[in-house]
């Protein structure tokens, strides 16, 4: 679609016309909202780690990750599981008033949950309180799930993209407000439960009368339904909750509140360079879900998105590995040192995360989620096992190769299941072919920035220079990558 016009631009980014261009589209919505948001918040907890100190900003994603751990039944009502329902039969939006009840219905059983688990985790009065802020944080931000989910199954990203804008804005507002003024992990978790209250109102409002009329409903049948079918997702869920957040909960549960908040200071930054994989994805997904049956077109855009993961990842782990202790000292100054070797190890599980993401999708639009869950399964186990051990040893460093190890894992198990269980071929020779040539731009840019010359320059320039290497090495070595959109006729 060539746009000529302020109303071809329009067009664009407000209609679905083609799928290349619904495709671009929710990318654009998508990419705009997750920079956005992921920006604001990064910038938000760097003050937030920079004011509060390594020892109570420990003790605050302490407080997190717990609430995260033990919020678990609202997942039994999987967004994904929704968005691939509405999108392949849309008569199927008459239920949807079941399924917010549902999600509504589960929030609050999940709430209950972490507040008794919390008087089990923690004997500090401050943090359980935290704790319990953080449980209706949680409960107002349930609901919001799933209306994305009906946003993604009609391809309207950019409704999901303004709302996701508007949380990262509200939650600047109200919390560097509290930091500066009244700093305590307490007020800080008010702060986000007065941001999470006053979103979902504006959020509920704007759908209610907009997009899609709400209303509570209580059919049992399709309760059963959508419960039967999500359940393997939600466990996924569960368990890569419980793989992510286990670190921080044992190094919290054994005191380690220093070394925690050095550890999810690194993982703050990691968490960051995920951006790519979740525009991707929610870009892709849908589009993946419509053309599940036709498997020539299925294994083209699969590759397609699958490639530019590779692209992605290769020279961000490379890049990461070597200007860590600079990237460390330039957000969180040197106080926050330790945590640099953290992020080198941790900036490899983010380039497994880009590699296996594409699996995962395979299985779940070829409704083959039951596999992603033992896959998941077996690497939660396994970094569980391995935080138990390795972290009264080796404190942060241990759970950063706990994770990655568990990642690894995952990769290794979803790459053989999709090879089994559905018709991608994820092992084909351009994707290969896309590891070598990525790998060889991402040695030369390597070599690059850490030539004596470059490798004095702060760390901001030192970025600029690799990408341009990166990125003009891939350029005369495009003829090989075949990485041309126009050839997928859809």
């Amino acid at each position: 679609m060539k746009i000529k016009n302020l109303s071809g631009l329009k067009t664009f980014l407000f209609d679905n016309k083609t799928t290349r261009q619904t495709i671009f589209k929710n990318s654009v919505w998508l990419g705009l909202a997750e920079i956005i948001n992921k920006v604001l918040i990064f910038v938000l907890f760097i003050y937030v780690a920079r004011i509060l100190g390594a020892t109570e900003y420990g003790k605050f994603n302490f407080a997190i990750a717990v609430m995260y751990l033990f919020s678990i039944l609202p997942g039994f009502v999987s967004p994904e599981i929704v968005t691939r329902e509405l999108s392949q039969d849309k008569d199927k939006e008459k239920e949807y008033s079941d399924i917010l009840s549902l999600k509504v219905l589960l929030g609050l059983g999940g709430t209950a949950l972490l507040i008794i688990s919390s008087f089990f985790l923690t004997s500090d009065p401050v943090v359980r309180k935290v704790i319990w802020i953080l449980a209706l944080y949680n409960l107002f931000g349930a609901p919001i799930d799933i209306l994305h989910a009906f946003f993604r199954a009609r391809q309207r990203m950019e409704y999901e993209s303004a709302i996701k804008i508007l949380d990262a804005v509200l939650s600047v507002a109200f919390v560097f407000f509290v930091i500066f003024k009244f700093p305590s992990i307490v007020n800080l978790s008010y702060a986000y439960l007065a941001e999470s209250f006053v979103l979902l109102v504006v959020v509920v409002i704007f759908f209610h009368f907009k997009i899609h009329r709400l209303s509570f409903s209580w059919d049992r049948k399709i309760w059963e339904k959508i419960f039967s079918l999500s359940w393997p997702m939600a466990l996924v869920v569960l368990i890569t909750t419980a793989y992510n957040q286990t670190d921080s909960v044992i190094m919290g549960y054994l005191g380690q509140m220093t070394e925690n908040g050095w550890y999810n200071a690194a993982l703050r930054i990691t968490k960051l360079t995920l951006v790519p994989v979740a525009l991707l994805s929610h870009s892709f997904f849908p589009v993946l879900s419509k053309f599940y049956r036709e498997k020539e077109n299925l294994q083209k855009i699969w590759d397609f998105q699958t490639k530019i993961m590779i692209i992605l990842a290769l020279p961000l782990v490379a890049g990461g590995v070597l200007t860590a202790p600079k990237i460390i000292n330039l957000f969180y100054g040197q106080v926050y040192a330790p945590a640099a070797l953290a992020f080198q190890i941790l900036i490899f599980m983010v380039g497994i995360a880009f590699l296996y993401d594409t699996c995962r999708q395979a299985l779940i639009i070829t409704h083959q989620q039951k596999k992603l869950f033992w896959a998941v399964l077996a690497g939660a186990v396994v970094n569980v096992i391995l935080n138990l051990i390795l972290i009264p040893r080796f404190s942060l460093y241990g759970a950063a190769w706990s994770s990655v190890i568990a990642n690894l894992i995952i990769l290794f198990l979803l790459v053989g299941f999709v090879i089994k269980f559905t018709t991608v071929r994820p092992l084909n020779s351009d994707i290969l072919l896309s590891f070598l040539v990525s790998g060889v731009a991402s040695g030369l840019m390597y070599l690059a920035i850490s030539w004596t010359v470059f490798a004095q320059l702060n760390v901001i320039f030192l970025i600029l220079i690799a990408i341009v290497v990166y990125f003009g090495s891939l350029f005369v070595l495009r003829p090989f990558l075949k990485l041309n959109y126009a050839q997928i006729k859809i």
